[in-house]
């Protein structure tokens, strides 16, 4: 698996937000959440706290506050009803124990009580068994930016004797299972290209020593990876923002109730932010546009990002940042006397996080106790940008070559979509095109380790000689009599010939093991058009080979489904 598991859809839940406003600044930014709500798809409800009726409070899942504080730590009019209420000492302890919220406080630093009604109401929320999605944000008049940032870099005059790389690497022996928060540091063994040099695509089998770690896993998991930016990247990000690579920094946060991610060492070089926090290689969001605007001293640079944050500026956008896929990095060097004049504080507020990244786990433990292999196809693609777009972790992962000396990862385990069956008899058909066929590789050695032999794989690739991953492995256990391998090479003929061709060919096969045997069906790989193509191959094999009508074949399909035996995992 590579990239984002695919999902099934969930309904959204109903938002609503209820304002005290007193100046009509809190509506203001009311409306505002509303829109960008259902710009979102998420329903949403506006309202004033006084126009809404509060008894119906605990039948809401979802409800952002947002109130401003006026004269000496009074509530606005238009909330005082509501205020009084929700302060009545009978309401019972559990009221709210459905209701997920939010405070966002509009007051002025300058007063003696800043925003108290939002301080207040939140501990109150609380009381009541309401769930706080975030601490309480209090929203400063005072502050040039009307906000201040989550976090203060306190900037130290002398580099630590531990810089934060040393402490990094220190964390190799983790106390307890590697998570995120505590990953295994593993040695890459080998990174080695499995396509041919003539094939599109760098697709690359790595291998980790996993010896004593700590994890542990099965086929069906996914093991995930924290990547890191490119040096050539950092260079350009600390020029282009006038920051010291090696320059250290202690991490404060503004308010008491936010902590510090704990990825960061403390203190910090601003190396390391860059390098492993800050993800300056994602492609922006419109709130980035907004915020960078509020940061700019630069007129000319202000106004086209405010026009790009706009409703209006939606098309223009998308045009200059989302078809292309231009990053944060790019946009910052597009807008130069802006990025030039960000302040450090805000950095953390200005670019996500680096995100992990989740791989199929292609190798079993119980065969290969000491070793975890991956199967990562290098994402590099054209857009009308001259620099060609590049996945920031794979990209990562094939430029490390254990060669040249210690490679060491930080990756964790946790369970994947899969999961097959321990039972010795049951045959199980594993459909995986390309890298899809990943989990499968680690499924089909851990079953034959385990002494079962029922494995029927349906294999989808460009050419033999290119991408026919691990295809003497695959003709080995053939000779054992552990595996039946069914190929389709799509480009070695005039008519393009893909894995659902091979299942209606074999229909009668396929039908036999999954309706008299029991086997369980699984498919993996590229969620564009394969995953369709194939279920509609099964449903036909289910209806010509079984005799089933259309609506008895989908009941049938829909019955696998729910009893885990046909299991999909798929990525973009």
């Amino acid at each position: 698996m590579q990239g984002s598991l695919g999902r099934a859809s969930m309904p959204s839940p109903r938002l609503l937000v209820l304002f005290g406003s007193q100046t009509g600044t809190a509506q203001d930014v009311s409306e505002r959440l509303g829109r960008e709500a259902r710009r979102r798809r998420l329903g949403c409800r506006v309202q004033a706290l006084d126009s809404y009726p509060v008894v119906n409070l605990i039948n809401e899942p979802l409800v952002i506050f947002v109130c401003a504080t006026t004269g000496q730590g009074d509530p606005p009019d238009n909330m005082k009803n509501f205020w009084r209420f929700i302060f009545r000492r009978s309401l019972p302890a559990a009221s709210l124990c459905h209701m997920d919220f939010a405070v966002l406080g509009l007051g002025d630093s300058s007063y003696a009580r800043f925003n108290f009604v939002a301080k207040k109401l939140y501990r109150r929320l609380l009381q009541l068994g309401g769930s706080a999605l975030l601490p309480v944000c209090l929203g400063d008049d005072q502050h040039e930016l009307g906000w201040p940032s989550k976090f203060t870099l306190q900037f130290l005059q002398e580099a630590p004797r531990t810089c934060s790389e040393e402490l990094r690497v220190a964390r190799t022996d983790p106390q307890g299972p590697p998570s995120e928060l505590q990953p295994v540091l593993a040695p890459m063994v080998t990174n080695r290209r499995v396509t041919g040099p003539s094939h599109f695509q760098d697709v690359r089998l790595i291998e980790f020593d996993v010896a004593g770690s700590g994890l542990s896993f099965a086929a069906g998991d996914v093991v995930l990876i924290q990547p890191e930016n490119a040096a050539s990247h950092i260079r350009q990000f600390c020029q282009v923002l006038g920051l010291e690579p090696d320059q250290h920094f202690t991490l404060q946060p503004q308010e008491p109730d936010v902590p510090c991610p704990k990825q960061l060492p403390q203190p910090c070089s601003v190396r390391c932010l860059v390098s492993q926090y800050l993800d300056i290689t994602s492609v922006p969001r419109r709130s980035f546009f907004e915020l960078l605007a509020c940061l700019s001293p630069h007129e000319r640079e202000r106004e086209k990002l405010l026009e790009f944050s706009s409703a209006q500026g939606h098309e223009e956008l998308h045009s200059y940042c989302t078809r292309p896929r231009r990053t944060i990095l790019e946009v910052l060097c597009d807008f130069p006397h802006t990025a030039g004049a960000i302040p450090p504080d805000y950095l953390l507020d200005l670019i996500p996080p680096i995100r992990p990244r989740a791989f199929s786990v292609a190798s079993s433990q119980l065969a290969h106790p000491s070793r975890l292999q991956i199967l990562v196809a290098v994402v590099q693609y054209q857009t009308c940008l001259k620099e060609p777009r590049r996945g920031l972790c794979s990209s990562w992962l094939a430029s490390l070559d254990p060669g040249q000396g210690p490679v060491r990862v930080p990756l964790w385990v946790q369970p994947g979509g899969l999961t097959f069956p321990q039972m010795p008899d049951i045959p199980v058909i594993m459909v995986g095109p390309g890298t899809g066929v990943a989990p499968f590789r680690a499924a089909i050695q851990e079953r034959v380790a385990r002494g079962q032999t029922e494995n029927i794989l349906f294999f989808g690739c460009r050419r033999r000689d290119q991408d026919f991953y691990w295809e003497a492995e695959w003709k080995e256990l053939e000779k054992q009599g552990c595996l039946t391998l069914v190929t389709a090479f799509s480009r070695e003929q005039e008519q393009k010939v893909y894995v659902q061709h091979r299942l209606r060919e074999l229909g009668p096969l396929v039908w036999e093991l999954l309706d008299r045997q029991g086997a369980h069906f699984y498919l993996a790989g590229n969620a564009k058009y394969m995953p369709a193509d194939v279920s509609d191959a099964l449903m036909s094999i289910i209806q010509e080979e079984g005799g089933l009508s259309g609506p008895d074949a989908a009941a049938y399909l829909a019955r696998l489904q729910r009893t885990l035996r046909f299991q999909m995992e798929t990525w973009a």
